[in-house]
């Protein structure tokens, strides 16, 4: 192995300045080549459930109230008081405007508030529905006419699905500016700090900055071969780009810097650093992108999103971490750690992590013992709270479109996102007998598990023979024209009510649907997501005594409650496959038996700890609902795949040793030298996810955004600090020559204390 790498580093160091420029000009060209990565993300949880999932299916019953083909708006115009004569007159003139608009197919005007202070119109727009082609142009161009509309007191809105995905994802993109921003200024004042050079930094750094910029556009070129990419994807794909290939640079700009001092040349150098580590990286990224393609086995597409393409992009990152940057070092030479010293040294600097390696190589037992005891107590926090953050479907605070949404919470109850309908699938249709309509209606109330249901009966307020009337006059009222055609004899009282029965009853007369609340519709409360089954079995019930072929619920708690159902049925089936994987890149890279089996308990030890302090901040300090449920999935598959970097680094830096010394001074020397460099990189790696907490606490789905950020870093700095300076070397101590078993090292005499 240690062969190719050194074939690779020749070969890099003589062909340098070709290997750069290739770099800039496969980046220039994919840039401007390829789509954007937020021009193919998906915005909401509900677009990543599978086709089986009972929501899903419910999705499908309701299509016939659907366009597909056609976005959703609402326009809300809302005053403080009653509106008056001249407010519907701006009101009614402003919808007429937008008839006239290009891309706007229909403005249905849905009539005044019971307040009487508010109007609304459904609004349907021939763009795509989840803010794609001219979404944003049309949302713009819409509400750049609110200002002549508006009267004194008078003021406009545009909410609903099309626009609040158009906010979220300029919210988004706002929040992702400020994580690369704020990254990019942390690690170079970090690095700065670590090399006390001006030109190192920004050398380890070029690498993780130009892959980033590289890895968009090929992500989303991916999405046309089945790879899916939601608005999460965009952001961690700028901390774990930043944040691990930064770490690689780390290894390898930090081996160089040592090999220099101990007097070789820089070319030599940097052949030398690649032979030592490029192993050492290269598995370090193998076991990250191996913890997130086993992602494809998750039934949840959000979790199937990212696997792909934040591997994608750790690839991509390994290629540069063992071409780009050993070609920029070898290009700059020794200026690169301008100003401090890279002469020959005879003694080898000691320092903090020789004075702890000493002490734990003193009194292994207590330290590994005391450490188990602090995290298992941390650990135990976790068991403490729910999980919460299932829905994702509100606007971003602030948003024109979160302001709408207030108004017809406020005004137009039976307007709530919250609202489930209910959806049943007859054999025969309904207009041939609309007595069901009613059946249907008295059976869900009298199941007691919902506070209301709305159908076409009681909205209408028309008969039952009175709709079998109607449809044989007109048709189906979704083909009816807002106004009365000439040579109708219903009158317009009775037209307009059999029109509305159009969002209750499907144009073949075969699926009917109910707007419903249920008893507890909040969608964060674990309650609310725990009565879910039981309203579906009501509902199942019900419709079965009708006849109905299928039933199902479309609603924002049955999503969350299917999100949270096959989310922690992930977590369950994902777990022992990563740990599984890990270890035995482990084993293969250490060759080794016994050290992946405390090496891969170790990181599940940081992470539970990480969880509990999570769940302790977060839900029993600041009073959150609960620890997202994102969270102690993509936690695991991160600390597990980025926490075993640094084991792979420390033991293989232990392995080189040994083989010279034995093995306590093996472990003083390896932690003194790999310290430094698993320090600045646990800060580096850490530190991104923490500000992506920060800087991602704005931003849609700012909640969950917060607490991945905060949870990950506190599980990496755990990890760099504590794991893996002082218990992983205690362990290591403990079981002497059998760390290597069954390698020949394990028999040698130098292996052992």
């Amino acid at each position: 192995m240690n062969r190719l790498f050194a074939g690779l580093g020749r070969f890099v160091v003589r062909f340098r300045f070709p290997v750069v420029i290739g770099w800039i000009v496969v980046v220039v060209i994919c840039v401007h080549l390829l789509p954007t990565l937020a021009s193919v993300s998906k915005d909401t949880n509900s677009a990543f459930l599978p086709a089986s999932a009972p929501s899903s299916k419910a999705e499908a019953l309701a299509e016939p109230f659907q366009n597909s083909k056609l976005a959703a708006a609402t326009l809300v115009a809302a005053s403080a008081k009653p509106l008056t004569e001249a407010d519907n007159q701006s009101i009614t003139a402003f919808e007429t405007k937008l008839r006239t608009l290009p891309k706007v197919r229909l403005v249905r005007d849905l009539g005044t508030s019971p307040n009487g202070e508010s109007r609304q119109a459904l609004i349907e727009l021939a763009v795509p529905a989840f803010g794609g082609g001219d979404g944003a142009q049309v949302v713009q161009t819409i509400r750049a006419g609110f200002k002549d509309a508006s009267q004194p007191g008078l003021g406009f809105y545009l909410t609903g699905d099309l626009p609040s995905i158009i906010d979220s994802q300029q919210s988004s993109k706002h929040s992702q500016n400020l994580t690369q921003l704020f990254s990019l200024v942390f690690i170079i004042a970090l690095l700065l700090v670590a090399f006390r050079a001006l030109l190192a930094p920004l050398i380890t750094l070029l690498p993780a900055a130009l892959v980033l910029t590289l890895a968009g556009p090929v992500v989303a070129e991916a999405t046309h071969i089945g790879v899916q990419v939601s608005v999460i994807t965009q952001v961690l794909l700028i901390v774990l780009l930043l944040g691990a290939g930064t770490d690689y640079g780390l290894f390898l700009v930090f081996r160089v810097r040592e090999e220099l001092r101990r007097g070789l040349e820089p070319h030599a150098a940097v052949v030398k650093a690649v032979t030592s580590v490029g192993e050492s990286i290269s598995f370090s990224a193998m076991t990250v992108i191996v913890a997130l393609l086993s992602l494809v086995l998750a039934q949840f597409g959000l979790y199937q999103s990212l696997g792909p393409a934040l591997a994608i992009g750790i690839g991509l990152m390994l290629l540069a971490g063992l071409t780009l940057l050993p070609a920029l070092l070898a290009i700059f030479g020794r200026a690169v750690f301008w100003p401090t010293r890279t002469r020959l040294e005879e003694r080898q600097r000691s320092g903090i992590y020789s004075w702890l390696a000493e002490r734990v190589v003193a009194r292994p037992l207590m330290i590994l013992v005391a450490g188990v005891v602090v995290f298992g107590g941390m650990a135990t926090a976790a068991l403490t709270s729910t999980t919460a953050g299932f829905g994702n479907t509100a606007a971003p605070s602030g948003t024109n479109s979160a302001a709408g949404a207030a108004v017809l919470a406020r005004d137009f109850p039976a307007s709530n996102v919250q609202a489930s309908a209910v959806l049943f699938h007859l054999p025969d249709s309904v207009w041939g007998n609309p007595a069901v309509l009613g059946a249907a209606q008295s059976d869900l109330v009298a199941t007691q598990q919902f506070r209301k249901v709305v159908g076409a009966l009681k909205t209408s307020g028309l008969t039952p023979a009175q709709i079998t009337s109607l449809h044989a006059q007109l048709g189906a009222p979704s083909l009816l024209s807002p106004t009365e055609p000439a040579g109708v004899t219903a009158s317009p009282t009775l037209y307009n009510a059999y029109r509305e029965l159009a969002q209750f009853i499907s144009p073949d007369g075969h699926t009917i649907q109910y707007s419903t609340l249920l008893l507890d519709n909040n969608d964060n409360s674990s309650r609310a997501l725990a009565a879910v089954p039981t309203a579906r079995a009501a509902v199942a019930q019900v419709g079965a005594r009708i006849g109905a072929r299928e039933s199902g619920i479309l609603g924002v708690l049955a999503f969350a409650y299917d999100v949270q159902n096959y989310s922690s049925s992930d977590l369950v089936h994902i777990i022992p496959v990563v740990t599984i994987l890990i270890a035995l890149l482990l084993a293969l890279v250490l060759r080794s038996l016994v050290a992946p089996v405390y090496l891969v308990v170790s990181v599940v030890l940081s992470y539970l700890a990480a969880l509990g302090l999570v769940s302790l901040i977060f839900v029993h300090i600041l009073g959150q609902d609960g620890v997202n449920f994102l969270l102690p999935f993509l936690m695991f598959v991160f600390l597990m795949a980025l926490g075993s970097d640094y084991n792979i680094l420390m033991m293989t830096r232990i392995r080189e040793e040994v083989q010279l010394m034995p093995l306590h001074q093996a472990i003083r020397r390896a932690v003194g030298m790999t310290g430094a460099t698993i320090s600045t990189a646990g800060l580096v790696l850490g530190g991104t996810f923490a500000v992506l907490g920060l800087a991602g606490g704005g931003s849609s789905g700012g909640s969950e955004i917060q607490q991945i950020g905060f949870g990950v870093a506190a599980g990496v700095f755990m990890d760099t600090f504590i794991i893996r300076t002082l218990l992983v070397p205690s362990a290591a101590v403990l079981l002497g020559r059998w760390n290597w078993w069954p390698s020949r090292l394990s028999q040698r005499p130098s292996a052992a204390p």
